[in-house]
């Protein structure tokens, strides 16, 4: 005979809280004898969470802090800077603009570090940039000038101090 049945079964998961009288159910949820079993109360359930919530975030901070200097939040290619806000962003612009601007912002920065803004026309390299960053948060950009013989396909690869690829932003330069 079942022990189980013997004894009725509650299901111990702070979602769902169910009584399973001599019923075993295959899940990935916690199940005890009813003897064993403690109820939690709405308060416990949220405290936990929360706990819980910021248990993940604060390792996912340490993990990114192990891994990186400083963490992209924003990369575009605009029309101009204002107030360190990026203008007019876009992928397609006119070469009767004059200007361009490649703006990346970094939140957070751990420590001073350096990043490149490479451009390329067709594959060939045009302008570098190197920017260094600064704690705790950094927003940079680099500007080039355009010309009736820059139409086509433009990339700028934003490199971190290693070199290494950190995003690629495409666009195109039109009439």
């Amino acid at each position: 005979m079942n022990p189980f049945l013997k004894d009725p079964i509650v299901c111990m998961n702070k979602k769902n809280i169910g009584f399973f009288p001599g019923i075993v159910v295959i899940s990935l949820l916690i199940f005890a004898p009813l003897s064993m079993a403690k109820p939690f109360s709405p308060s416990e359930i949220s405290a936990d969470d929360e706990k819980i919530n910021e248990i993940d975030k604060a390792s996912l901070k340490k993990q990114q802090h192990h891994t990186s200097k400083m963490l992209l939040e924003q990369a575009v290619i605009c029309e101009g800077i204002t107030n360190f806000k990026p203008l007019n962003p876009g992928v397609v612009f006119s070469i009767s603009q004059g200007n361009l601007f490649c703006f990346t912002a970094f939140d957070p920065v751990y420590k001073k570090t350096t990043v490149y803004h490479h451009w390329y026309n067709r594959d060939k390299l045009v302008f570098s940039m190197k920017l260094i960053l600064s704690t705790p948060k950094w927003s940079c950009f680099s500007k080039i000038q355009i010309r009736e013989a820059d139409k086509g396909p433009w990339r700028v690869e934003i490199l971190n101090e290693e070199m290494k690829p950190i995003k690629t932003l495409r666009f195109s330069m039109v009439d």
